[in-house]
This record gives C-alpha cells, sequence and structure tokens, in this order.
C-alpha cells in the first residue's frame, strides 16, 4: 500500500508541476505551436534519465523510486497530449508541423534521456 500511496502523492505533484509550467510556457511564448507540452515532456524526459540512475545507484526505496519515476515525472509529462495536439495538427491540414512536432518530440526526448543518464553518471563518476 506504501507504494500506491507513493505513486499517488508524486502524480499529484507532478500534475500540478505539468498544469502550471506548461500553461507558463504557453503564454510565455504566445504560439500555437504546443511548446508547453514540448519542453515539458522533453524536460521530463531528462529528469527521468537522471533519476532512473542517481535512484539506483542510492540504493533508493522501491517508494521513493515509484513516487519519483511513475509519480511525480508520470503526472508531469503527458504522451496523451502530445498525440492529441499532433493529431488536431494534422486535422487541420498541418502535415508538416504535425511531423515536425512528432519527430522533434520523439528525437528530443531520447536525446534528453539519454543526456540525462550520462549527467547523472557523471556526477557519480562513472563511465557511461
Amino acid at each position: 500500500m506504501g507504494t500506491i500511496l507513493s505513486v499517488a502523492a508524486g502524480g499529484a505533484l507532478g500534475a500540478v508541476a505539468r498544469y502550471g509550467a506548461g500553461s507558463w510556457i504557453q503564454q510565455a511564448t504566445r504560439s500555437t505551436f504546443p511548446w508547453g507540452t514540448l519542453v515539458v515532456n522533453v524536460t521530463g524526459s531528462l529528469a527521468l534519465g537522471f533519476l532512473v540512475v542517481w535512484l539506483r545507484e542510492a540504493a533508493a526505496s522501491v517508494e521513493l523510486r515509484a513516487f519519483v519515476t511513475v509519480g511525480v515525472l508520470g503526472g508531469y509529462t503527458t504522451f496523451s497530449t502530445f498525440t492529441y495536439e499532433t493529431v488536431l495538427m494534422a486535422q487541420n491540414g498541418e502535415w508538416r508541423r504535425a511531423g515536425a512536432y512528432a519527430f522533434g518530440s520523439l528525437a528530443l526526448g531520447l536525446v534528453a534521456v539519454v543526456l540525462g543518464m550520462a549527467a547523472a553518471d557523471a556526477l557519480l563518476g562513472k563511465p557511461t
């Protein structure tokens, strides 16, 4: 039961953080392109890459790992919003924009995870 509560608490924090960060970024860019979702997903990927290594090396408890990775970062990032926004662009005939968003999100997310893992390894003095 402790792990479930950890995930629930982390999810609440992550969802609030996503709403705040995504809304702020979207308003700041004054763009119809979904920059808020893109930035949230890429920063969440970077954080996940870093924290899975860090928490593993710190021998963090199952509850803490679940709180951070599944809860906070699962609530913070949003695959469903990304796919919905991509479909909306395509439905509006913005095929290039939809393709760039889909490809960019995937590519940047993958790079961010790798960079996060490498940063954690570097801070821990481990070879990548």
